[in-house]
């Protein structure tokens, strides 16, 4: 191997190293992020309240949209990612207000 080489594979473990820690930040955020909207479905669902927001939703999907380009990151993926997450909100608070029913 040579000197080159040997530093690309360093170069290469500490991008590794830094994109796990980001992974782990990503996984335990969306799970607080998920604890947060089980308490809002549950909530809903004492409440017969709907379990889709359009308005909020559609401003949120905006406001990330935002930070995404702000931050340097394609806007329309952000807006996928939200669009999943949301879908997935729904989801859950649908399941949440079916058992409570």
């Amino acid at each position: 191997m040579t000197s080159e080489t040997t530093r690309a594979a360093g170069l290469l473990a500490s991008h590794r190293d830094s994109i796990d820690r980001l992974d782990a930040i990503l996984v335990y955020t969306l799970a607080e992020r998920f604890k947060q909207t089980q308490a809002v479905g549950r909530l809903k669902a004492e409440h017969a309240l709907p379990p889709s927001d359009p308005a909020r939703e559609e401003r949120q999907i905006e406001r990330l949209e935002w930070l995404a380009k702000e931050a340097d990151l394609d806007p329309e993926f952000a807006r996928k990612f939200l669009t999943f997450i949301i879908s997935e909100v729904i989801r859950h608070h649908e399941q949440i207000a079916a058992r409570d029913t």
